[in-house]
């Protein structure tokens, strides 16, 4: 999905975005975008509740995840380097590995779920 398609998606469901730069960043409470098959590159969402992008298969590198809520994506296959989350509740991640991404620490002081997933991530461990 071009950058320009996204937008005019972003305004057909009235939802409150800025953009800054290269990247879009969308602030609208609640995001369901359960339609979209694609994402284009650079989008931070920095919303207050969930983000619902259960139809993706893939997202570009450089997508952020900073919303209050949980992140939904089902159908993702394939996760690259550059994606980041720092949402406050869960991801899932059904098609990728099998359910929501958990980790409920071990006995390392500050590895918490979040950062183990950017970590993996960051490693290439889910393409």
């Amino acid at each position: 999905m071009t950058r320009e398609e996204f937008i005019k998606k972003l305004d057909r469901e009235g939802y409150s975005y800025e953009i800054q730069g290269d990247k879009i960043i969308v602030t609208h409470r609640d995001v369901s975008l359960g339609s979209l098959t694609s994402l284009s590159p650079g989008v931070v969402f920095i919303n207050k509740g969930y983000v619902y992008l259960d139809s993706l298969t893939s997202l570009p590198s450089g997508v952020e995840f900073r919303n209050g809520g949980n992140v939904y994506l089902s159908s993702l296959t394939s996760l690259p380097p550059g994606v980041e989350f720092k949402n406050g509740g869960g991801v899932d991640l059904d098609s990728l590995i099998g359910g929501w991404f958990k980790f409920r620490g071990g006995n390392i002081e500050g590895v918490t779920s979040k950062r183990l997933l950017n970590l993996m991530i960051k490693r290439g461990m889910f393409i």
